[in-house]
């Protein structure tokens, strides 16, 4: 059975769940104009998970997905976080910031009873996962209500262990996406493919519908992806720029310069690698960097800094998320770029 047959979509797009960009305005706008909207929840506490999938039933009926990380949360570590903070500390001196103010706090969680319990009293079509997958006993309950469950797989040994542990799909996501990468297995960067390197490999390698995610940003690549053997694509920078997004005035200024034509894996923000348009945070202190602590421990130390320098206009020390195409990020409402977008599956 293909993706969208299993999920009950008219259209077999998928729009990319981007925390920290978008809230459930996006994902509706998707859903009503054929494809399937995504809600990102890994920023989000139960309650205003509550508030953001009761937002999101009001504006639609459509089926919709619900995204969370499945990250196991690092211990703490004192002289790991100094280290972080030395290194940070010119930058919180230039910008009249007081080290002391600076707040420690994870950022992110991953998905949790609590948030299953929210979860359970909307019943999403569909649950898609990062970094693996849950726990056994709180998958067994997202699936007991009917959901499609999606994880990420960024090499074909993370697809396999996908199908294994009981993924309904999988999104073989290259190399080329922006965001945070969904690696699991290994840290090995060296190991990431691009998308449509990867993809084929996945689709021989599984039984499952395979999902292309990663540098699809028109029509003509929608058609390349579903001519590899995709079930359905995910398309998350192209998006970016739409009026339903919340993306700031920076990160959307930078999305329609040349500097989208530079992006990189960085670690300087959260802790764990993703791409992103290189900006002086990531140039000065990385991209990738040892002195940040791992996900998602290095994203508070880094937060004042982007509060001053986005108040003055500047995207230095902002995570400008943004794939290695952004030719199809266009300030159009979601619904119309969806369309454009459907246009690939009948190339």
């Amino acid at each position: 059975m293909t993706f969208p047959a299993i999920a009950g979509l008219r259209l077999p797009l998928i729009q990319a769940p981007m925390a920290g960009v978008q809230d459930h305005r996006l994902a509706a706008a998707v859903s009503n104009a054929g494809g399937l909207g995504s809600l990102p929840a890994a920023m989000l506490g139960a309650d205003a998970l509550h508030d953001q999938l009761s937002a999101l039933q009001a504006l639609t009926d459509r089926p919709i997905n619900v995204n969370f990380f499945c990250h196991v949360q690092p211990s703490p570590d004192a002289a790991r976080e100094a280290r972080w903070r030395a290194a940070l500390a010119p930058y919180y001196a230039e910008f009249d910031v007081d080290p002391a103010q600076v707040s420690a706090g994870p950022g992110r969680m991953p998905f949790s009873a609590d948030m299953a319990d929210v979860l359970e009293a909307f019943r999403p079509a569909v649950v898609s996962f990062h970094f693996g997958l849950p726990a056994a006993d709180l998958l067994a309950r997202v699936k007991a209500w009917g959901a499609c469950v999606l994880g990420s797989a960024t090499t074909v040994a993370e697809a396999r262990w996908l199908e294994a542990h009981g993924a309904d799909a999988i999104i073989a996501q290259g190399l080329e996406a922006g965001g945070h990468r969904g690696n699991f297995l290994s840290d090995d960067l060296s190991e990431q493919l691009g998308t449509f390197a990867l993809l084929p490999q996945v689709v021989r390698a599984v039984s499952r519908p395979v999902i292309a995610a990663g540098g699809i940003a028109d029509a003509r690549g929608v058609a390349a992806a579903m001519a590899l053997g995709a079930s359905a694509v995910q398309v998350g920078t192209a998006y970016l720029c739409c009026p339903e997004a919340t993306t700031s005035a920076v990160h959307r200024a930078a999305l329609g310069s040349e500097a989208a034509r530079h992006t990189a894996l960085t670690n300087v923000f959260s802790g764990r690698p993703a791409r992103g348009i290189v900006n002086r945070a990531m140039r000065e202190l990385g991209p990738i960097s040892a002195d940040a602590p791992p996900f998602p421990l290095a994203t508070a130390a880094m937060a004042p800094l982007r509060a001053r320098a986005e108040a003055a206009g500047s995207s230095d020390f902002s995570p400008l998320w943004c794939g290695q195409n952004a030719a199809g990020c266009q300030p159009v409402p979601a619904a119309e770029l969806t369309r454009l977008l459907s246009a690939g599956f009948a190339l």
